[in-house]
């Protein structure tokens, strides 16, 4: 899209960006006008009754001054020259929940020298200054507390951060930020892009890879922090200028803020932030590519669209010059070749872009693209997924690594601040170490150190700074890149490549021979099937602990700590796909080979991968002589199956087992369940109970709808080979709007403008329905799909709303355990394991369940615990059932061994199936493998009596633990049932058990 394209806007979408602005906009009430003057009034006050020509040194911050080394840092106190508040609130354009006011102090003249540019003195000076308002601020009743900050993160730049006394229920935690300005302060011409202010950076030439040709190595970086401070308030003054110029600019600047925000991998020190924006979007008011015709969202496409396509980058971005004379072409030439991205302020003197590096404008450009592509292919404009979702490193990235570098010094070996700080090139050298070694296999990697925390006593210097990790994000490329054993090298007669490839890789490295009769350097990561996601895991820690000097335990990969739960015995369920795709072959090839059925098969057709039973389609060659009723259909698909069942029995003495809906054909150790998909059915709706209301799919057309969808998985799989963030789905299950939007699944992009008017359709009267009573919302959740518009196949009946809403809630806090746990290092019990314990206690009662008695006891990951409530029922197990035939039960003839096999048999959904108590009793239980079932009671007020409480012990234990408890006419599935302690009525429970002899009181 052209930049200066605009955008019709829909209601709407105007409505939903004007209850945004609304929501986040932090507005200037009375109240809050008179909280920010008070305080600022009060640290005017504080720091007017500081004594002029008070004697400064370096003992008020001797950590610091030591830390960045500068020399001749005393000076005597003079009282800042200005005061002026600026920064977003200045142009009334705040954001939540960043509730603060920049208060601009300006520096006397009178407290530097006019050499103090060199060698961090001004850095040093700035800090002493700070030191001394603080302290004065500390002893004033007017302010709970001070702390420091950094300004972007740059340590060197510290500012105070003060936080009044009196409090504001409009603005909780609102705080103010003093930074220090330098006007006319220092000659500019001495702060050129090409000079040296820093002497100890020609020291490090060698060991930083410069040449030593005796040239003084430029300092622009450093220059350019000084620079910034001495045109801090005038680029202050500018920006409100054009901000105000109309309402629309200020409501477009908060909602970049808002989406820029959401994206923690570009709102970072080394790439966006708040005052970029701001700059950003005065430049383009400065090249007419905004008017004032243009609403605040046409406003925002237009800046991310610059963002993502300009070729002005390309050569920097510079304002017009008004009056005078602009850049001249060596200067440009100097911005470029000093920095990777150049955005020139109003005077042309200071890159304030000076910080950002080439990896993180390419993250900025790629979410800029992604926005606007979202924008124009999600519904409702992308509102939710611009604005509302957060994009964060554990959401982003499909690999995640934390380096732990408290106490490692060889990061700030050369120094903690030359031109640049230690901790950011530190993240340069993490991110180039990665980039060799990774090379292909990694579309992106990302590398950011925050280093400013909240509580730092800055006068103990920068060692502290080193306290949180440093985190790395890694999108892989392609599945077949990602799994590779082998990465080929440069050819052995390339004499140099070779050499530094060995010396990057060290004993890794070996010569090879290749098929193709090369001979390359090469590394190889050997590597099971199940465990090739581990090649990754792999050669980042050997890259890492080979060249910086780690040990393992600093070194933290967020790729395998969930694998456990993906465990069948010992191995990896992908462990067995080689023998299972193997058996289906086999399987599949005898079915077509069938000839006395009177129609042969045309495909056969895999529906799902759930182990270690395995669901088939089988599709017979058309015929017109197929019966029109769906009764007789049935009855020929039996008919057919038992055919094919004698037919494979008969020819290659497979064992087979058929019954009227499916034949079960057992060989490799795994059971085949074959059924038969037949088009005339697709057609037919079955009822149930004459209730029109409910749809029910008929046999062909769920058979039909899971191969759809195994397809589509299998498509996906293809598209995105790794999907590690799980995070990503618990938040969306979490954040989305269930209840007045549909989930539109799109994964081709098959998907029109018809398409979307018919899914909305659909959705909106699947709403009509419930418009009173929000509850009865059915479908809760709609997913549309291509196979399914109406949100018919999977969720119909489940779940409702009440178990949606358990289901949102239990996303919501694994999902923030699970960022938690990507984040920081955990010492605590909130562990992996967690996020697959369901918190018993929210029940009010449990039943636990034999674990040796549960179909697949391999799949119970943690057996569960009941630490609070009382005890009240058990059952003993019985030995007429159990998962695995023991070697007794292997005696006798083959056909009585057959029949005491059984697939798909699970005691627990017969146990739960029962509708006795269904009006009084939720029961919530894991199908997949749990060992205990969660009840709670149906409330109709939010008041129990003791007569509702007997009348559920009645129909739990009357009928379920005597009776129903015996499933399958003889196996005892139910152990012990327990009733929460929080629970109203608890008396009832056990005095009504009380006749039963196996109920006891704890």
């Amino acid at each position: 899209m052209d930049a200066d394209t605009t955008v019709t806007l829909t209601d709407p979408m105007d409505f939903k960006v004007e209850e945004l602005l609304k929501e986040v906009h932090f507005a200037r009430t009375p109240a809050i006008t008179k909280l920010v003057d008070d305080t600022v009034s009060a640290i005017r006050k504080s720091i007017s009754k500081i004594p002029d020509a008070f004697p400064v040194t370096a003992d008020l911050a001797p950590g610091f001054v030591r830390d960045i080394g500068a020399d001749k840092v005393e000076f005597k106190f003079n009282k800042p020259k200005t005061f002026k508040i600026g920064g977003s609130y200045s142009i009334n354009c705040v954001v939540k929940p960043a509730v603060n006011v920049d208060l601009f102090v300006g520096l006397p003249k009178e407290c530097f020298h006019e050499k103090d540019y060199l060698n961090h003195r001004y850095h040093a000076k700035r800090c002493l200054y700070l030191c001394v308002i603080k302290k004065h601020l500390k002893s004033s009743p007017s302010f709970d507390k001070v702390e420091w900050s950094a300004m972007q993160n740059e340590a060197r730049k510290p500012v105070l951060v003060v936080y009044p006394a009196v409090k504001s229920v409009e603005a909780p935690g609102f705080f103010v930020r003093i930074i220090p300005t330098a006007a006319s302060l220092f000659n500019i011409a001495k702060l050129n892009l090409k000079r040296n202010n820093v002497r100890a950076f020609n020291q490090v030439t060698c060991v930083l890879n410069y040449p030593e040709d005796g040239i003084p190595r430029a300092t622009p970086k450093y220059n350019s922090s000084i620079l910034e401070d001495m045109f801090l308030e005038d680029n202050a003054e500018y920006v409100e200028k054009t901000i105000s110029r109309w309402k629309e600019l200020g409501e477009a600047l908060i909602l970049l803020k808002v989406w820029a925000r959401q994206r923690s991998s570009i709102y970072v020190h080394d790439c966006l932030n708040g005052y970029l924006i701001s700059i950003l979007l005065s430049y383009l008011v400065s090249l007419d590519k905004i008017n004032n015709s243009m609403k605040a969202l046409q406003i925002l496409r237009v800046v991310l669209d610059f963002i993502a396509t300009s070729k002005l980058w390309n050569r920097g971005l510079y304002f017009p010059p008004k009056g005078q004379i602009g850049v001249s072409k060596e200067e440009k030439l100097q911005y470029k070749e000093a920095f990777p991205v150049v955005i020139c302020d109003p005077s042309a003197q200071v890159n304030l872009a000076f910080r950002m590096t080439s990896v993180g404008f390419c993250e900025l450009q790629d979410e800029a693209a992604s926005t606007l592509q979202c924008m124009d292919k999600c519904g409702d404009g992308g509102f939710e997924e611009t604005f509302l979702t957060k994009i964060d490193f554990p959401a982003k990235y499909d690999y995640c690594v934390r380096l732990n570098l408290r106490g490692h010094t060889e990061v700030h070996a050369l120094g903690f601040c030359l031109d640049d700080e230690c901790w950011r090139l530190y993240e340069q050298k993490v991110h180039s170490l990665l980039n060799q070694g990774l090379v292909d296999r990694a579309k992106s990697i990302r590398v950011t150190w925050r280093n400013s925390p909240s509580e730092w006593n800055i006068e103990n210097g920068l060692a502290v700074l080193d306290r949180e990790p440093l985190l790395v994000g890694i999108s892989v490329s392609s599945l077949e890149k990602l799994f590779r054993i082998v990465d080929i090298g440069p050819n052995a007669e390339k004499k140099e490549e070779a050499l530094r490839f060995r010396k990057f890789w060290g004993e890794k490295a070996e010569l090879r021979r290749f098929k193709d009769g090369t001979i390359a350097e090469s590394t190889v990561w050997e590597s099971e099937q199940w465990t090739r996601h581990l090649i990754l895991k792999g050669i980042i820690e050997y890259v890492l602990l080979r060249h910086l000097s780690l040990s393992k335990e600093n070194v933290v990969q967020i790729v395998d700590q969930l694998d456990f739960s993906l465990l069948h015995g010992a191995k990896d369920l992908v462990s067995f796909s080689a023998s299972l795709l193997e058996a289906f072959e086999v399987l599949s090839k005898r079915l077509h080979l069938i000839e006395d059925i009177p129609l042969k098969i045309s495909s056969v057709q895999p529906l799902d991968s759930d182990f270690p039973s395995f669901c088939c389609a089988i599709i017979l060659e058309g015929s017109g002589n197929w019966p029109m009723d769906h009764v007789a259909i049935e009855k020929t698909k039996s008919a057919f199956l038992i055919k094919i069942g004698e037919s494979l029995q008969n020819r290659w003495g497979m064992t087979c087992s058929a019954t009227e809906d499916d034949a079960d054909i057992f060989m490799s150790g795994y059971a085949f369940r074959l059924k038969i998909l037949h088009e005339r059915g697709l057609s037919l709706v079955k009822s149930e109970n004459g209730n029109k209301a409910k749809r029910v799919y008929s046999t062909d057309k769920m058979l039909f709808i899971r191969g759809q969808h195994a397809s589509m998985i299998n498509g996906l799989q293809g598209r995105y080979p790794v999907f590690g963030p799980v995070v990503r789905f618990l938040r969306l299950l979490a954040e989305y709007d269930w209840t007045f939007s549909a989930l539109v699944i799109d994964i081709n992009n098959d998907f029109g403008p018809e398409d979307f008017k018919l899914i909305n359709d659909n959705f909106v009267s699947s709403r009509k329905a419930s418009e009173e009573n929000v509850q009865n919302v059915n479908p809760a959740l709609f997913l549309a799909t291509a196979y399914d518009k109406a949100s018919e196949a999977w969720t119909t009946c489940s779940p409702n709303f009440t178990e949606l809403k358990r289901l949102v809630a239990y996303a919501r806090s694994s999902a923030n355990l699970l960022t938690k746990l990507i984040l920081e290092d955990q010492t605590d019990s909130c562990r992996w394991e967690c996020l697959f314990r369901t918190p018993l206690n929210n029940y009010d009662a449990v039943v636990l369940l034999h674990r040796q008695r549960l179909p697949y006891p391999r799949r119970l990951l943690f057996p569960s615990e009941v630490n609070r409530g009382r005890h009240v029922a058990r059952v003993n197990a019985s030995k007429a059932f159990g998962p695995f035939l023991v070697p007794e039960e292997m005696k006798g003839s083959s056909e009585e061994v057959k029949n005491k096999m059984m697939v798909d048999f699970d005691p627990l959904r017969c146990f739960v199936g029962d509708k006795e108590y269904s009006n009084k009793l939720k029961l919530w239980y894991d199908s997949l493998g749990g060992d205990a079932i969660g009840l709670t009671w149906e409330r109709v007020g939010s008041k129990i009596g003791v007569e509702s409480f007997v009348s559920v012990q009645n129909a739990l234990v009357g009928v379920r633990i005597r009776r129903l408890a015996t499933a399958n006419g003889g196996s005892k599935l139910v152990g012990h049932l327990f009733v929460n302690s929080t629970a109203a009525g608890q008396g009832a429970f056990v005095n009504a058990f009380h006749p039963i002899p196996t109920v006891f009181k704890n």
